[in-house]
């Protein structure tokens, strides 16, 4: 699973083809959850409130990059990288 963004520990990473709904895959140390794109809710597992905080945040700065990269995994061809949170 290609990483997308890493920033504070937390590792970003998208698969080809993957289900929907749109979404991400975030990983933080012992913790790792599914967020999804449109609206930044946790469709599974579950992160420190300070770590989806942050997740949160990088998420809305980067919504249309996210999107894009979402339909270019669709599409079977390899992700954009995205800039951390700073």
């Amino acid at each position: 699973m290609p990483t997308i963004s890493s920033f504070y520990g937390i590792l970003i990473m998208m698969f080809w083809k993957d289900h929907n709904p749109p979404h991400f895959h975030v990983k933080y140390g012992e913790y790792e959850a599914l967020i999804g794109i449109n609206d930044f809710s946790v469709i599974q597992g579950w992160l420190p409130p300070k770590a989806m905080a942050l997740v949160a945040e990088w998420a809305s700065i980067h919504h249309n990059e996210l999107v894009e990269n979402w339909d270019r995994g669709i599409k079977d061809l390899s992700f954009n990288k995205i800039e951390p949170l700073k």
